[in-house]
Order: C-alpha cells, then structure tokens, then sequence
C-alpha cells in the first residue's frame, strides 16, 4: 500500500492476506517514524540541556496533543489520540533525561492512575505515603514532579492539599481529570463467597446502595487507600475490595462486580506539581491563594477586580486560616496566564487589597473532566 492509497480504497479490500500485509508494511512505517522522532527529541534534551532547560514541557506538550486532538478525523476517538501520543511524548521524555514523579502510593491508586496517563508509563512513578511527602521529594529534588488530588465531583476539595500550598513554594505545572469506577475483586470472583469488605471509606460511601443491596451482611473495613484494600482482600479468599479495576491485575484479584458506584459521573481533578514555570499556551488556567482582612465586604472588595476585568473564575474555595482563627484562605482559579496583561493585572490589584495572596502557578488546562 503507497502512501496515497485513500480510504476509500482501503476499504475496497476484499482478501484478508491483502489486508494483513498492508497492516504489516503500515506498521513498519509507524515503527520507523517512532524512531525518527525519537532521534528528534533526544537531540531537543541535548539541546535543552546546553540551555539549561527543563525536560518536561507542560506548555509544549499540551499544545502538541490539543494540535493533533483537532486534526483528527477518526475512527480513532480524541481520547485514544491523547493516549497514544502521550506514551510517545513519554518516550521521548525518557531518551532526553530519565523522570521520576511522586505520587500517593500505593500501586494502582486512583491517583497512581491519573499519573500514569498523564505522564505515560515510561517514567519511573514514586508512590509516597502520604500526601506531605509527596510535596517533600519534589521540593528535595528526589523527584521532578508529584501528583496529588485536590477535588471529587462528589467528596469535594481535598483540604489537606490545599493547606500544603500554603507553605510551599512549588507552582502547579498541570491539571488531571481522571473518572473514578469502583469495581468489586476478590481472590475467587464468587459473591457468595465474600464475608468483609476492605475499602477507602470515601469508596464505601460511593457504593452504599449497591452493598446494602447485593452484600447487606458483610462486614466493612475501611483502609487508607482503594489500592490498600486490594492488597489486603489478596491475602483472604473470604474477602473483596472495592477499588480500580487496574488494582485487579497488579493484586491478582478477578472481578466480581464492575461500576458499583452509586452516581456513575465521579471524576476527581489532580494536580501535576514541581518547581518550573509553565509558559502561556493559549488554553490556560491560573490558581491563586489568598486572605482578607476580617471585616464586612472583604471579599466582596477583593472580586471586584475579577468582576471588572471579565475574566472567568472558575472555582472559588475556603479553607480556614491555620495562623489565625476565625479567619479563612480563599483557593481561586481563573481562565487565562500569568503573562495575560489582563490577569497579571487584576492579580496585583487583588494583591494591594489582600492580607496575603499568593500565585500558585499557570498551566494548561485539562482537555476534560467536566
């Protein structure tokens, strides 16, 4: 098959041999192109490295897969291109200079998970216990980046992280939404079999009306993580856990039980966190933190700039001040960078208003999740 062979002919195929040959020889052309690109970006590292630039490009990534997102015509689906290329990019990321990103472990975490498929399966992933220590290994240089949750669609803010940004100085790099499913393992794949479930209690509360219907008697342990419970189940043939389907084939478990949650659109938004600055691609979001003073109209006074300027805030969240109490931290996000005229100024007009106010970072926007 030449390369001006159209669909249209592709499809006049008849003979299996035929088509499988012209598979054969498309392959190795993909093969050969891989590569290609592969020599491309190990000399884009050597490059970088003569600069002292970083390897990972979370600006120039993102623009790279939302370019070829909008080129495609199909029958590959928007989301297997961002997979695809993303394992590519990986590689390529791995011939410039080896990468290892945090993450909280253990294995098959739906954070693990969101990690994974952002950075593609060719880093070495870290899994830390908890979420402060993801934060440490990147500000220590132990890793280059680190990947911790900050929002369900249903649970909520994830508070704990928000609270550590206050005291770091690492800069958000990108955003994650992963769909989180909870399927049902075991070591027997027998529901009649199963005696205790272990489980994340958020996970617990997620599939309350399928336990209560399916497995009203069993008892519920509750873990410190989906993953955890998964290892533990492992150990008892009288047991099931409640976590990601992926946590089936690296504990060995069979499914008894797919998509148990009650409310089936549950995604939970990451954060990719490290020490670079990332520049402006067209498609941003901003996140700032910051605190008022405590008296009526505060806030109020603070979004008027907002307000004035147009821009989109996206989220807007409180946490109470450790420092001070009854006084509280305001998480915002807007659409739009740093370098934006527009959103540089408004933030220093907040800033002139603010007890406090801090930019945790700008980044591009994730293509889904909502």
């Amino acid at each position: 098959m030449n390369d001006s062979q159209d669909l249209s002919k592709i499809r006049d195929f008849s003979d299996l041999e035929d088509i499988r040959a012209s598979i054969d020889e498309l392959d190795e052309k993909i093969l050969d192109m891989i590569n290609q690109r592969l020599f491309l970006a190990k000399r884009v590292g050597e490059l970088k490295k003569d600069r002292g630039d970083t390897v990972m490009d979370n600006a120039r990534e993102s623009m790279v897969i939302n370019r070829l997102v909008t080129m495609n015509n199909g029958p590959l689906t928007d989301k297997m291109v961002e997979h695809f290329f993303s394992e590519i990019i990986a590689a390529s990321r791995e011939i410039q200079k080896p990468q290892e990103v945090g993450y909280l472990g253990p294995e098959a975490t739906f954070t693990h998970i969101a990690a994974m498929n952002h950075f593609g399966s060719s880093v070495s992933f870290k899994p830390q216990a908890s979420i402060r220590d993801v934060f440490m290994e990147v500000e220590k240089g132990a890793c280059q980046y680190g990947v911790v949750p900050v929002e369900n669609s249903i649970e909520g803010a994830v508070n704990y992280t928000l609270d550590l940004f206050y005291e770091s100085d690492l800069k958000i790099c990108a955003e994650i939404y992963q769909s989180v499913s909870h399927d049902l393992l075991s070591k027997t794949g027998n529901l009649e079999d199963i005696q205790v479930i272990y489980s994340h209690p958020h996970a617990f509360a997620q599939c309350r009306k399928w336990l209560r219907k399916h497995l009203p008697g069993c008892t519920l342990k509750e873990c410190s993580s989906t993953a955890t419970a998964a290892k533990t189940a492992s150990e008892n043939p009288r047991s099931a856990a409640i976590s990601s389907h992926e946590a089936a084939h690296i504990y060995k478990l069979n499914v008894v039980a797919t998509r148990i949650e009650d409310i089936s659109r549950n995604i939970t938004r990451f954060l990719v966190i490290g020490n670079e600055e990332v520049r402006k691609t067209g498609r941003d979001k901003t996140s700032i933190m910051f605190v008022t003073a405590h008296i009526p109209g505060a806030l109020y006074r603070i979004l008027q700039p907002v307000a004035a300027a147009g821009l989109n805030m996206v989220k807007l969240e409180s946490r109470p001040a450790r420092h001070e109490k009854w006084s509280y931290v305001f998480f915002a996000d807007f659409e739009g960078h740093m370098q934006d005229v527009t959103i540089r100024t408004t933030v220093e007009e907040m800033k002139n208003i603010c007890l406090f106010l801090k930019w945790l970072g700008s980044y591009p926007r994730a293509r889904s999740g909502f």
